[in-house]
């Protein structure tokens, strides 16, 4: 029974799969699920002990930083630097990269996450989440990690995965393997249980995730798109359903599941026509989980996973979901006219 596995054993069992494997990269996963247990246990209580609302900060993104952000990070951060196997951190809400004190000779991990996604929400008790991703250094080990350890593209993560606080908590991951798999924490025996095996998104869906509200700043292709779903046509399975959460990672889990199609595209005209979306803290990780699950992601005019990235926190548009819809979406970016592109 799926029920009576837990993430532990999971771990272990993949870990006999692999040869070689040291249990490094498997104590590295378990301690993240570790964190958000801890980050669940603060979530489900924070009205109760003055965690919700603003810090009065502002994060390098230039956004106001919840209580919980700053908490959530400071989880992951001392988390990860515990047992000498990470040797740089890159977090959403930090400006720079994170050296843990105390680095192992044979530190070879990397870890990019957005600790608390979503926390605009988090004062409304909507579903919010922690995304993660873990790459290999690429310099020599036992040497201070250089920008292009911290700067890989998504083709060369080793795992990635997220976890959502809502209604029950989930942590979902997958690995270079290509499986992804689904844990739900049992709060009666704190550990996370395996709940979906082997999770593979419809190749189409019929929910559409995007806010609207920014449609009058989006190239005609993606309105086409939009149009396109929205027209009811039986034999075609359309309309499409419109949901939208405004958390990432909750759109993105839930159309895992269903199938559909979550759109942030970028900006013709402002500060957003390079995307909002960042690609090491959101859009990688959840590109590989979604991929190895049989679906796409976009940046509209190619994989997600093939960017070099520049910066550190560097931002991306981002089609992702069911493979149909997300092929459908790139046709009409790349046939839509040159002027149109703005």
């Amino acid at each position: 029974m799926n029920s009576m596995v837990t993430i532990d054993r999971h771990i272990l069992e993949e870990e006999k799969s692999v040869p070689g494997a040291t249990g490094a990269f498997s104590d590295l996963i378990y301690s993240i699920a570790l964190a958000g247990k801890i980050i669940n246990r603060e979530v489900s209580r924070a009205g109760l002990i003055n965690l919700l609302g603003k810090t009065g900060g502002v994060n390098v993104q230039g956004e106001t930083v919840a209580k919980l952000d700053d908490y959530a990070n400071d989880v992951l951060v001392n988390t990860l630097s515990q047992g000498g196997r990470v040797c740089v951190i890159g977090s959403e809400e930090c400006a720079e990269v994170i050296h843990p004190p105390n680095v192992g000779k044979d530190a070879k991990y990397v870890v990019h996450f957005d600790p608390l996604d979503g926390s605009s929400n988090i004062d409304a008790n909507v579903s919010i989440g922690t995304i993660f991703s873990i790459s290999e250094r690429v310099t020599p080990l036992n040497t201070t990690p250089t920008e292009e350890d911290v700067l890989q593209p998504g083709t060369r993560m080793i795992g990635a995965g997220y976890i959502v606080y809502g209604s029950s908590t989930v942590m979902v991951y997958t690995t270079k393997k290509g499986t992804v798999n689904g844990f739900t924490l049992d709060p009666s025996v704190g550990e996370f249980l395996r709940s979906h095996q082997n999770i593979r998104t419809p190749t189409r869906g019929k929910i559409l995730s995007c806010n609207v509200g920014h449609s009058q700043y989006w190239e005609p292709a993606v309105d086409r798109f939009i149009r396109q779903v929205t027209t009811e046509d039986k034999e075609a399975g359309l309309p499409y359903t419109l949901r939208y959460i405004g958390s990432l990672v909750a759109d993105v889990h839930r159309n895992l599941l269903y199938g559909g199609i979550f759109l942030y595209p970028p900006n013709v005209r402002g500060s957003l026509h390079r995307g909002k979306l960042r690609l090491l803290y959101e859009a990688n990780p959840l590109a590989m989980v979604v991929e190895n699950a049989g679906g796409l992601a976009s940046t509209g005019a190619g994989r997600v996973l093939d960017l070099q990235p520049t910066a550190l926190h560097q931002r991306t548009p981002l089609y992702i979901g069911s493979r149909d819809d997300v092929l459908e979406i790139e046709r009409l970016i790349r046939e839509q006219a040159p002027e149109e592109r703005g």
